[in-house]
């Protein structure tokens, strides 16, 4: 393809940082996958994205399908294609958007994972008074509490917590801003670590967590100090902050039944995806059925 047409790709990408905020990672997704589309038209003989059609964005997601990339995979690169494209019909550049009834692959949705209420308890459980371990504790707390992303909870700052009004404000995806309640546990925890915060935070620190230099805690250390005390409570398993999430969500659900509550909570723009927390494992439905139905079968009760 023409320079022009990279150019066009480099303006969308300068808008989705500048104009709609979306992360700097989100923005290297979309030049990924921009540039698989680009070399793609380039072997198909496609010399402008005004040449684009539907059959060859079909053929697309069909070889992409054939080198092994997933239908999940296959889903984002389609998708930012079609945003994209959209991009450039509003820019006066495309008349129409090829890609709108192009469709990936079917994908299974899998259940998320997620920790029993026992042995999430077991993980809370965070002993010592130092100052590392009131951060740990705030955090893993919070995390749990109000259901946050790894990245809403690296990002907010002392002013976002409310103790007073038991609430938190979280910036999410899109730069959207949501209120979240802030349980009991994790108020006290909140309270100990900002009362000692000082002894760890950089003067300059802006951020509610920090490292031990005093900056604003990575994401990679939130996720080894969470591995940390997964293995201080023996929990046989692998442990990542996002499961604290997954664990909010499906604990939420099975006490309120509240689907849309829980969208909210979570800050989810589409209810499809809060409703992968409503599967249950069929042995839990099953243990439920012979439990609870007149009709089940009773072990040690013969029929006649």
């Amino acid at each position: 393809m023409e320079s022009g047409h990279t150019q066009q790709i480099d303006a969308f990408l300068e808008h989705l940082a500048l104009e709609r905020r979306v992360s700097a990672h989100t923005v290297k997704a979309y030049r990924r996958d921009l540039t698989c589309l680009t070399k793609f038209c380039e072997d198909a003989g496609v010399a402008s994205w005004e040449e684009l059609q539907g059959h060859h964005l079909r053929r697309y997601a069909a070889v992409s399908h054939a080198s092994g990339l997933s239908p999940r995979s296959i889903q984002r690169r389609l998708s930012g294609a079609r945003s994209f494209l959209d991009y450039l019909i509003r820019e006066g550049a495309l008349k129409a958007n090829p890609g709108v009834d192009v469709r990936a692959p079917k994908t299974a949705r899998t259940l998320p994972d997620t920790l029993d209420v026992d042995q999430m308890s077991r993980l809370l459980q965070i002993p010592g008074d130092d100052v590392i371990s009131r951060r740990d504790r705030a955090m893993l707390e919070l995390l749990y509490s109000s259901g946050l992303r790894l990245a809403e909870l690296v990002d907010l700052e002392p002013a976002d917590v409310d103790l007073d009004d038991a609430t938190v404000r979280v910036t999410g995806k899109g730069r959207k801003t949501r209120i979240i309640p802030v349980g009991r546990k994790a108020r006290v925890a909140l309270k100990d670590w900002l009362a000692s915060r000082c002894e760890l935070a950089d003067p300059e620190a802006s951020a509610l967590f920090v490292g031990v230099r005093g900056r604003q805690i990575s994401p990679r250390t939130v996720q080894r100090r969470v591995r940390h005390w997964a293995a201080q409570a023996g929990l046989p398993r692998r442990v990542y902050p996002h499961l604290f999430r997954h664990s909010f969500a499906t604990h939420l659900l099975e006490s309120s039944g509240d689907l849309r509550g829980v969208q909210e909570l979570l800050g989810h723009a589409d209810i499809s995806t809060t409703q992968v927390y409503t599967h249950l494992d069929f042995q839990h439905l099953a243990q439920i059925y012979d439990q609870a139905h007149p009709r089940a079968s009773r072990k040690g009760n013969n029929d006649e």
